[in-house]
């Protein structure tokens, strides 16, 4: 049984665990429902009306927040000749290839957050399946990180760019934000999310797509968003919802 500390059931009295809140109200709480020292991340929780068992109702994509994750970004190229140049030159932090996978496989290397390959050296970067993989670094063409054009994708990956993948139980965990980028901004991020993987319901799907949304800060309870709030905002803002 997990035991919580007297901090975070101070600010759990603020929230009804019951209750689906506005995205408005929502954004507010998780302001008022965060009490760490550093600045917490915002993260989202989307429970989707999908069956995972089956690939055509897997969802594997990524999108590019309005206001990034106010977080610095590593990124790693695997590229050779004028791609590694390209990489350099965008602002990848480290670029190269046999060098590179040498040292992931041997000393276990992984001081990056996104990983990138140009498809002809997917070859050699395959082999690293099992060390990346699991950590969520493999490079793969479903969410664009196996590219030619590394320029664009070493930009984007820099600017907060966000894998969206659900979980074995058909749930979409992702970070929006942090806690210090303010109302505004957080909806904003907030909103680009969610207008996204509405887009990226898999045809296969049937029924309600999504069940249940909730926010929270790093330390923070769960907020629970109402889903109707949700399409009704963006419906505001033009997005097909």
């Amino acid at each position: 049984m997990t035991t919580r500390g007297k901090k975070y059931i101070d600010v759990s009295t603020k929230v009804d665990s019951h209750k689906e809140y506005t995205v408005d109200e929502a954004i507010e709480l998780v302001a008022q429902a965060h009490y760490a020292k550093f600045d917490e991340t915002v993260d989202i929780a989307v429970n989707l009306g999908i069956d995972p068992r089956h690939a055509n109702q897997q969802i594997r994509s990524a999108v590019v927040l309005p206001h990034g994750l106010g977080k610095k970004m590593t990124v790693l190229v695997f590229a050779t000749d004028d791609k590694a140049v390209e990489a350099k030159d965008a602002g990848a932090d480290y670029v190269g290839l046999d060098d590179i996978v040498e040292k992931i496989s041997k000393e276990n290397w992984l001081d990056f957050d996104v990983a990138i390959a140009t498809p002809d050296v997917m070859s050699k970067v395959g082999r690293l399946g099992k060390v990346l993989g699991p950590r969520g670094l493999m490079p793969s063409p479903k969410v664009g990180t196996v590219t030619s054009d590394v320029a664009s994708m070493v930009k984007e990956s820099k600017a907060g760019r966000v894998e969206i993948r659900n979980d074995k139980s058909g749930v979409i965990h992702a970070p929006v934000g942090k806690v210090s980028f303010g109302k505004e901004n957080l909806k904003e991020n907030f909103l680009a999310f969610m207008g996204f993987l509405i887009k990226e319901k898999p045809v296969a799907s049937k029924g309600v797509f999504l069940k249940r949304v909730s926010v929270s800060a790093t330390m923070g309870p769960g907020i629970g968003v109402s889903v109707p709030d949700i399409r009704n905002e963006l419906k505001s803002m033009g997005i097909a919802a």
